[in-house]
C-alpha cells in the first residue's frame, strides 16, 4: 500500500502557492494528508484543519507577558510547547501517524519530529528565520535567539532540508546545515508576450510592507523621462500604509496607480497584460538581502521584462538570461536611472528573453528536488514491515 505523506504547515493552503505545488507533486505518489489553517485543497486523501485559537483580549495580554518572561529566561522549549497555536495543532494531530512528513517552516518541524522519527521527516525552510526582522533591535535581542535555538535544536534532526534560494541555503551553513534549493517558480505556462504598449506598462503586485519602501519605485516612475506608467496591486498587510501610498499616487499625477491585490489564480494573466515587472527590494532586513521571491518568477512566466535592485539572487538571473535590468542601488534615483532607459524596442527584447527563459525557470525544473528528498525518507512503519 502507498505510504501516507503528511504535508504540515501553519498557513492557509489555498493561499500558499508553494504548499499547493507540494500537494500537486505528491498527490499521485502518496496518500496525502494535509494539515494547515483553513479549508482543504483538492487532490488530497484527508485534510486536518488546524484551529487558530480564539484568544480573548485578556488571554492575549497574558500570553504576551508570559512570552516576554520566557524569552528573557531563554526558556525556549517551554515557550514553544505552550504556544496556543502549537498546542492546538498538537491536539488536532493526536492519533495521526503518517509514514512520511513534509514540514513547512521551522515552527512546524518540532511537531513533525514528535509524530515521526527524523529519518521520516523532510523540512522545507521557506526563509532564513534569524533574519526575519533583524532591523528591529528588540526583536534581535529577544526573538532572534529563540529562532536560532529552533533551527539548531530541530533542523539537524530532519533527514533532509530545502529552502527557496541558494543564498538562503548558504546562510544556513553557519548552523552546520546542508540545505537543498527549490525556488518559488510557478509551473510552466504556454503564454506569449503581449505587444509593448504606449506608455510602457510597469507592474508591481505584492505585500504592503513598509520595509519594502514601495514609495521609492512610485516616485522613480513619476519622475522618469521615459514614457511609462506604474500600477501596484497591493495586499492589505498594512492598511494604513496602503492609504498613504494611495495618497502619494494621487499626488504624483496619472502615471502611478495603487489597486487592490488580485487572486493568485488571476495574477499571471494580469502581469502578462503589462510590459515590465519591477521589484527593487531594499535590504532593510537580512531576508530581503537574500530574497528570490515568487513574484520574480511570476514575471518571467508571464513573459514581461524585469527590473530589480542589486539583490544578488535576482540580479544574477536577470543578467544570466538578459530579460531585464539591474539598478545600481535601491534609492529612487537608482531606480529612475533604469526606468529612464526604457524604450519599446528594449522592452520587447526583454519580453522575448523572458519567454525563452520561462521553461528553464519553471517549477518543473525544481520539483524533482522535493521528489527525490521525500522519496528517500524511510517510512515510519518500515521497522514493522
Amino acid at each position: 500500500m502507498t505510504d501516507t505523506l503528511l504535508i504540515l504547515s501553519f498557513s492557509r493552503l489555498e493561499q500558499d502557492a508553494r504548499l499547493r505545488r507540494q500537494i500537486t507533486l505528491f498527490s499521485d505518489r502518496y496518500r496525502v494528508i494535509t494539515a494547515g489553517w483553513g479549508p482543504a485543497v483538492g487532490g488530497v486523501e484527508r485534510h486536518i484543519s488546524l484551529p487558530v485559537p480564539a484568544v480573548s483580549g485578556l488571554r492575549r495580554r497574558a500570553r504576551f507577558y508570559a512570552e516576554a518572561v520566557l524569552l528573557r529566561l531563554r526558556a525556549y522549549e517551554l515557550l514553544y510547547r505552550t504556544d496556543p497555536v502549537v498546542r492546538a495543532a498538537r491536539r488536532a494531530l493526536r492519533g495521526v501517524r503518517p509514514d512520511r512528513i513534509l514540514a513547512n517552516d521551522i515552527e512546524s518541524l518540532p511537531i513533525a519530529l514528535d509524530l515521526a522519527p527524523g529519518r521520516s521527516v523532510h523540512g522545507d525552510l521557506h526563509e532564513y528565520y534569524p533574519g526575519l526582522h533583524d532591523d528591529n533591535p528588540r526583536w534581535v535581542r529577544l526573538r532572534k535567539p529563540y529562532l536560532e535555538w529552533l533551527v539548531r535544536r530541530y533542523a539537524p534532526r530532519a533527514a533532509s532540508l530545502t529552502t527557496v534560494g541558494a543564498e538562503v541555503a548558504e546562510a544556513y551553513r553557519s548552523f552546520g546545515l546542508h540545505v537543498g534549493v527549490v525556488t518559488n517558480s510557478p509551473a510552466f505556462v504556454p503564454m506569449e508576450p503581449s505587444p509593448v504598449a504606449t506608455p510602457i506598462r510597469i507592474i508591481h503586485p505584492g505585500a504592503s510592507l513598509r520595509s519594502r519602501r514601495l514609495e521609492q519605485m512610485m516616485q522613480a516612475v513619476a519622475e522618469s523621462s521615459a514614457d511609462v506608467s506604474l500600477t501596484m496591486y497591493l495586499a492589505g498587510n498594512d492598511p494604513a500604509y496602503v492609504r498613504e501610498l494611495r495618497t502619494l499616487a494621487a499626488s504624483l499625477g496619472n502615471r502611478v496607480r495603487v489597486e487592490d491585490a488580485v487572486p493568485h489564480d488571476d495574477l499571471l494573466p494580469l502581469i502578462n497584460a503589462h510590459d515590465v515587472g519591477i521589484h527593487v527590494l531594499p535590504p532593510t532586513v537580512t531576508n530581503n538581502a537574500l530574497a528570490l521571491p515568487n513574484k520574480f518568477f511570476d514575471y518571467v512566466q508571464a513573459r514581461v521584462g524585469v527590473i530589480v535592485g542589486p539583490t544578488p539572487a535576482m540580479a544574477s538571473l536577470v543578467r544570466e538570461h538578459g530579460f531585464g535590468a539591474v539598478a545600481a542601488g535601491f534609492e529612487k534615483d537608482d531606480i529612475r536611472a533604469v526606468v529612464d532607459t526604457l524604450t519599446p524596442n528594449t522592452v520587447a527584447a526583454w519580453k522575448q528573453a523572458a519567454s525563452g527563459a520561462a521553461r528553464a525557470l519553471s517549477a518543473e525544473t525544481q520539483l524533482p528536488v522535493w521528489a527525490e528528498a521525500v522519496d528517500a525518507l524511510v517510512g515510519a512503519g518500515a521497522d514493522q514491515a
